[in-house]
């Protein structure tokens, strides 16, 4: 269960959303084209860095351009503010480090203040070059776009698992070793596991937020321990060796005294990692979350959203009806029914592409996506399979993705298709509602109960159509038959009857 404590009534944590930083940007642009003190190219960067974190989050769920164009917008000014911010940093911590006669740091501080100038001509221009016009039309566009996935939703909280668990997997690496890319590469992860918590669960960065902050920092300064100490191993100073060996394991003892610390915070039963881990989605939850996920990608992409809920009720409806009557071995998987609820549920996202096969194009959009928690590649893939195939040219053994599977798989992948496209079927001959479905199995067939099912030529073909891939897999005809509607039955009041009294005569 989640940890997070719980604002007092009446109190809610400051959100600084998307927009917030969209507009934070073009002022502190200002401030950089004034004056690109450290301090200003700082918060600058900050500013940028999480817009672009907020759009990569976002991409996993809308495939909107808007979104790589708005992180597309600042790039140039990103990387030449971070080349700039890497000079002012490492002079601070050159003057940190030793005083002002050592010959080293003076030589390392004339080499900065050199190319610090030239950086800041260069962050100046592009500061003045950045398309502001540009940036407040994506924040419009944007700030409609980030409502599909709300602030503290499920959905929300499902990207936050991932970012958390593609962090604490580097965590994991780090650990392993000392070298320096494996703690950048923590570093970086961890920024965008803060920046997701930051902007999509305030309350839980309430509660958080000064232990992220104080890890990434000290991430921060190993990294630029790391930097620094390449910088020191590549200087010419070679009449200075005893002083520059003496820079190295000095900022070698620095940066072990900092993991070792991160080490005590993120180690055994009080891990911060721990902490994090207990406030997002555990257990039943995380498959709760993984389908809200599933369901914003559906909001943003599904053209049609209202007909695919509709197929979506009718295709459980049948699955689950299959399941009762023990048609076949697939409907008694519970993994395969979670992957048709999904399946059901995206199915429409290929209407959206002007393409000749929207079904191949909405496979292609899924193996692109970000795994779901929760989920295993092959179970996504089948996923992604039984979109493909939901409509259009069934599956051939010989050709296509298809043809590579085992034939277990192909078994699920014409079960699962199969029900969406007898679901599909069943919804253009009108049937909307997934309540009243009944199946009954024998030796030579299976039959299908459909209440308000018409009967006519039209209905008749369609269901033939739609029945074909999923009789493959059942390999028995599927016999769909109107449910007989229930007699009603009226319950009469029974005749009151007057009550005489009996008197005795006189």
């Amino acid at each position: 269960m989640a940890t997070v404590t719980p604002l007092p009534s009446g109190c809610h944590p400051e959100h600084r959303g998307l927009s917030f930083w969209m507009d934070r940007v073009i002022k502190e642009l200002e401030n950089v084209r004034s004056s690109p003190d450290p301090d200003a190219v700082h918060d600058l960067r900050v500013a940028i860095r999480r817009c672009r974190s907020v759009a990569a989050v976002m991409e996993e769920v809308d495939p909107d351009p808007a979104w790589p164009a708005m992180r597309k917008v600042p790039r140039k000014l990103f990387r030449e503010l971070g080349a700039l911010r890497d000079a002012q940093v490492m002079d601070e911590w050159v003057r940190k480090l030793a005083p002002e006669s050592d010959p080293v740091r003076t030589h390392l501080q004339t080499a900065f203040e050199t190319n610090e100038a030239k950086l800041k001509e260069n962050a100046i221009r592009l500061a003045g070059k950045f398309d502001q016009k540009t940036w407040k039309r994506l924040e419009r566009t944007l700030r409609q776009r980030s409502r599909l996935v709300p602030v503290g939703s499920l959905a929300a909280e499902c990207l936050a698992l991932e970012r958390f668990e593609v962090a604490r997997q580097l965590h994991a690496k780090a650990l392993r070793t000392e070298k320096p890319k494996p703690w950048h590469a923590l570093r970086i992860g961890l920024k965008r596991f803060r920046y997701t918590v930051e902007s999509l669960l305030p309350e839980h960065y309430v509660a958080w937020s000064d232990n992220l902050k104080r890890v990434q920092d000290m991430l921060g300064e190993i990294h630029d321990l790391d930097v620094l100490a390449a910088i020191v191993k590549k200087s010419e100073l070679h009449e200075t060796e005893d002083s520059l060996r003496l820079w190295q394991e000095f900022i070698e003892r620095e940066r072990k005294e900092r993991i070792e610390t991160y080490r005590q915070l993120t180690l055994g039963k009080t891990s911060l990692w721990n902490t994090w881990r207990s406030g997002l989605p555990t257990n039943g939850r995380v498959e709760t979350a993984a389908l809200a996920r599933l369901r914003a990608t559906a909001r943003a992409v599904d053209p049609h959203v209202r007909r695919t809920s509709q197929v979506s009720r009718v295709a459980m409806a049948v699955f689950d009806a299959f399941k009762l009557a023990e048609a076949a071995p697939a409907f008694s998987n519970a993994a395969l029914r979670r992957i048709l609820l999904a399946a059901a549920r995206l199915h429409g996202i290929g209407d959206a592409d002007t393409r000749k096969s929207p079904q191949k194009a909405a496979r292609k959009f899924l193996l692109g996506v970000a795994v779901p928690p929760g989920w295993s590649n092959e179970d996504w893939e089948l996923l992604a399979l039984a979109v493909r195939y939901h409509r259009g040219t069934e599956p051939r053994s010989k050709k296509g993705p298809f043809s590579k599977l085992s034939a277990e798989q192909r078994n699920n992948v014409r079960a699962l298709a199969g029900v969406l496209r007898l679901a599909r079927a069943f919804r253009k001959c009108g049937v909307l509602s997934g309540s009243g479905f009944r199946a009954e199995k024998s030796a030579d067939a299976i039959v299908l109960r459909v209440p308000a099912l018409p009967d006519d030529v039209g209905t008749a073909a369609r269901l033939a159509a739609g029945k074909h891939l999923l009789e493959e897999y059942l390999r028995v005809p599927l016999i769909v038959k109107v449910a007989a509607k229930p007699e009603k039955i009226v319950t009469l009041t029974p005749q009151q009857v007057p009550e005489f009294s009996v008197l005795a005569s006189d």
